[in-house]
């Protein structure tokens, strides 16, 4: 439920609540009169609390499907046609400048708190984003796929083809982070939404009243800030990427009934095999061990030790 309120409900009903107030106010059909706004008669407010109401649910349901295709877009994945490929190419080129001015900024020799400080941070902020040569357009798209790929990959395993698995893995305690993450980055993400679109309305609206072109403005600043708290949303999500993997691998190898690595490098082949199983690529050689994931045998009458003893292979 809290789910539904804040990432679906509340931005369909700001963005329903701004149109109708526009429509009372006549802002569509000449000089807008803000005193039309609210009604005068306490049924006319609950009539119209109500048509909000029922309008952002109704528009929260036709819009929730498109909830992955709203985040993608403002990551920047705008290939599909000449015009936007062409954007991307170019925003993408910046953040590739930006990317290495970060990078010799944290190389540079500091001398001094300060500088040292200042270096730091410029490490940690390049940390935080992918390598130059997969970089996205749009810092969203770049806070993100930083955990997309680097996640499970620092330990052999395809972040994009294992995460929908291992995800079935995780604890309780780390399943109500991420999914309180994800919800502040989808809520950020229509927000955002919400407030552009108002401003492209609100500049339809107000094309013949100049006075109150700030309005428009102000939905800008406020789908920027919506924007910047998506990308905050999204860098804490793929930090919580990351410790899925350090914590919870082996959960996935055990439950798909597969022998534990002995060591790093044995971790490793076993991580490169089952990425190729993943994605489907050849025939992966894996050992299975039927008993992992098994509870603890109870050994007071020594029945336990027996059976199992039956169970190993010969």
């Amino acid at each position: 439920m809290r789910r539904v309120l804040s990432v679906h409900f509340a931005p369909c009903a700001l963005f329903v609540a701004g149109v109708v107030a526009l429509a009372r106010a006549g802002s569509f059909a000449g000089r807008s009169d803000w005193r039309n706004v609210w009604p005068q008669r306490p049924e006319a407010t609950v009539g119209l609390v109500l048509l909000v109401v029922v309008c952002a649910a109704l528009l929260g349901l036709l819009l929730q499907p498109f909830q992955v295709r709203a985040v993608r877009v403002l990551e920047g994945y705008w290939g599909r046609w000449p015009v936007t490929a062409a954007l991307a190419g170019v925003l993408t080129e910046v953040q590739r400048r930006r990317w290495e001015t970060l990078r010799e900024s944290a190389a540079a020799p500091a001398s001094g708190a300060v500088a040292t400080s200042v270096r730091a941070d410029r490490a940690r902020r390049l940390s935080a984003r992918p390598p130059a040569h997969v970089l996205l357009p749009t810092a969203l798209g770049n806070a993100l796929r930083a955990g997309e790929i680097r996640a499970g990959e620092r330990y052999g395993l395809s972040t994009l083809a294992s995460w929908p698995r291992i995800y079935m893995q995780v604890s309780d305690r780390m399943a109500d982070a991420l999914r309180s993450t994800r919800e502040a980055l989808d809520a950020a993400t229509n927000l955002c939404w919400c407030f552009l679109a108002l401003s492209v309305i609100s500049a339809a609206a107000f094309y013949d009243e100049p006075g109150l072109w700030w309005l428009c403005g102000c939905g800008l600043v406020l789908a920027a800030v919506a924007y910047k708290g998506a990308i905050t949303a999204a860098q804490t999500y793929s930090g919580l990427m990351h410790v899925v993997y350090d914590l919870h691998r082996f959960d996935l190898v055990e439950a798909l009934h597969l022998r534990l690595p002995d060591d790093p490098d044995d971790e490793e082949e076993l991580f490169t095999q089952l990425s190729d199983l993943f994605a489907g690529r050849g025939k992966p050689d894996l050992r299975y061990d039927h008993r992992a994931g098994l509870p603890p045998a109870d050994h007071s009458d020594g029945s336990a030790d027996a059976e199992h003893r039956d169970r190993e292979p010969r």
